[in-house]
């Protein structure tokens, strides 16, 4: 997979020196403790390292310094063990650019009726300490993500967790690199976008590459190279020869394989871990790329078709989101709208992301119908069940707007043996009508992202980070 660096959180805890060195030696064994239990608890992705205790505005701005510097932080959590006098936290949190996570918890459970006293009032009074800490936050409009709840519990753990893979994106996003193979589809209104504002607002740095530079590239690609990558084909999917003689067949997977090693050639070399293709910009190419898209995105490289830039960045950030599991680039194409059964089958003209198969996927060779080239090699396959989001980001000239839909897929139980390409349906919600309608209202694209492993707050927490409009549809 196209992966990120390793990364770390921090842990700040926050308290003073008011209680004396007794009490913050305890409170310093009690956020270690929880730190250690945090990490052992095999639910979080990354680790979590304990700082100083935050006990001076000085110490809290140094903190915060050296999480902006350190590459491999990704953000912190602070956690309020007794009262911390808010005005400490105002210049560091000002500096933080990374992202914060409050825990809004207590190193206690429950409250020891039987031994309860002021020194323990004094030393675990995190509800107090919550409310100062929180109020400083909200006046400094940190968009900051707060989790409620006994840091043991796993839903706790889990909320915690989600919102690490968002900061990692969040970091990742600002790596983001587009390859554009050609320009947009000639007259299509969605797929345009503001690539200085989308550097500005999201760090996505997006490049224009004529046809040629990637056929140059597809042109030094060796017959063992290609040899060598028939071979996994062989050992990862069905050949499905259909009316193709198995000459014909293999000439043709032959060209995607070579345009799978000469696009990952050139997206490495260049450091772009996302790219787009266009059906109206193929000189010197034999074929539409489709299977070495579905294998490269398979990778966790982002992609989009037609030029669309936006949502190739949306692919591999969500990609990064949930460490390329169930994720992918989509498109709306057709309708069910017999009652009781509404639903919108989701596909494109090659390139669907075997991330989402169910089946086993099936190399076919089929003619596409537009972009007067050869027919071309794909991975055709049933998409998976489960509950999902969808994503499309828009430009509308003054400013960029993500919506959101939550959806319901289900496995295809009717065969589609003349349909030469994967497929995925699902339901929208709250229903076909209003779904359809709101994501039209909203002027969501065709273009999007699914995933059935993210969440629409994890989806709303990245937006806040970066000061993008949302709208949600459930």
């Amino acid at each position: 997979m196209s992966t990120t660096a390793a990364k770390e959180f921090w842990f700040v805890v926050g308290s003073q020196n008011l209680y004396g060195e007794d009490a913050l030696a305890e409170v310093k064994a009690n956020a270690q403790l929880m730190t250690d239990a945090l990490n052992n608890s095999g639910l979080l992705p990354y680790p979590l390292v304990l700082q100083e205790l935050a006990v001076s505005a000085d110490k809290i701005t140094s903190i915060m310094k050296e999480i902006n510097y350190r590459d491999k932080v990704a953000g912190v959590i602070t956690w309020m063990h007794t009262f911390s006098p808010a005005k400490m936290w105002i210049r560091g949190t000002k500096l933080l650019q990374k992202p914060l996570l409050h825990l809004a918890t207590q190193f206690n459970e429950s409250i020891p009726w039987a031994t309860i006293d002021m020194d323990f009032m004094n030393l675990n009074q995190a509800a107090h300490g919550d409310r100062e800490y929180g109020f400083i936050n909200a006046r400094l409009k940190k968009q900051n993500k707060i989790v409620v709840g006994y840091w043991g519990s796993l839903d706790v753990q889990r909320q915690i967790a989600e919102w690490m893979d968002v900061a990692v994106a969040y970091n990742e996003s600002f790596h983001i690199k587009v390859a554009r193979f050609g320009d947009n589809m000639r007259h299509v209104g969605v797929t345009e976008g503001d690539k200085v504002e989308a550097q500005i607002q999201f760090g996505w740095t997006v490049d224009y590459y004529g046809i040629g530079d990637l056929v140059q590239y597809v042109n030094a690609v060796t017959e063992q190279e290609i040899d060598e990558l028939m071979a996994q084909y062989a050992n990862l999917y069905e050949s499905d020869y259909g009316a193709n003689s198995k000459e014909a067949w293999e000439a043709s997977v032959r060209v995607q394989a070579s345009y799978e090693i000469a696009i990952k050639r050139f997206l490495d070399e260049k450091g772009y871990n996302a790219f787009t293709t266009n059906f109206e910009d193929l000189h010197g190419m034999k074929q539409l790329p489709g299977l070495a898209v579905q294998r490269l995105m398979a990778q966790g490289y982002g992609f989009a078709g037609e030029g669309d830039w936006k949502t190739a960045a949306l692919d591999r950030l969500l990609k990064v989101m949930s460490r390329n599991q169930n994720t992918g680039f989509m498109e709306d194409y057709t309708y069910e709208m017999a009652v009781g059964q509404e639903s919108i089958l989701q596909s494109h003209m090659l390139e669907v992301d075997p991330t989402l198969a169910s089946t086993q996927p099936k190399i076919m060779v089929s003619p596409l119908g537009i972009g007067g080239r050869e027919a071309p090699a794909r991975l055709v396959f049933d998409g998976k069940s489960g509950e999902g989001v969808v994503a499309s980001i828009i430009d509308f000239g003054t400013h960029y707007k993500l919506l959101i839909n939550e959806v319901s897929a289900f496995e295809p139980t009717v065969p589609a043996p003349k349909l030469p390409v994967a497929r995925v349906l699902w339901n929208v919600k709250p229903n076909f009508q209003e779904g359809v309608k709101a994501w039209i209202e909203n002027g969501g694209g065709h273009h999007t992202v699914v995933s059935f492993n993210l969440t629409t707050d994890q989806l709303v927490t990245y937006a806040k980070l970066v000061n993008l409009e949302y709208a949600v549809i459930k």
